[in-house]
């Protein structure tokens, strides 16, 4: 599987475990137990680090957005965007229900949306499918 990339993808994914590392008392992160069991259905929030346009220039910003977890391929797990990207414009590649794979690393959180929003929201034919 490979990895979002800037120039293809126009964003990647930073890790969450680095930042902890870096700032433990400031970036609290769930513990390697819970980003590691995490179920079809549940939620995470990863850090988006975008590429993006302002006044004709390139920018660079982080964004910390929901996935609903999909499925999990080994120890990856493929997510659709839940949240809709600040620092992109209609047609950029990053949109909400896009998915995204990542793995534990990358989860700075957890959580547990109701069943039927999951369900909901997994049965919603994916923006674009990751390969």
């Amino acid at each position: 599987m490979r990895w979002p990339e800037y120039e293809r993808d126009g964003f990647e994914l930073l890790s969450a475990e680095e930042r902890h590392a870096a700032n433990p008392g400031a970036f609290w992160i769930p513990t390697l137990q819970v980003r590691s069991g995490l179920r079809r259905g549940q939620a995470a929030k990863l850090l988006f680090d975008i590429r993006f346009q302002e006044d004709g220039k390139p920018m660079l910003g982080t964004e910390r957005m929901w996935v609903i977890v999909s499925r999990r391929e080994g120890n990856v797990y493929v997510g659709v965007l839940d949240s809709t990207p600040r620092t992109t414009a209609p047609g950029d590649p990053l949109q909400t229900d896009v998915e995204v794979p990542f793995l534990p690393e990358h989860v700075c959180d957890t959580g547990n949306p109701p069943e039927d929003y999951s369900n909901w929201r997994l049965e919603q034919p994916a923006a674009q499918r990751w390969t």
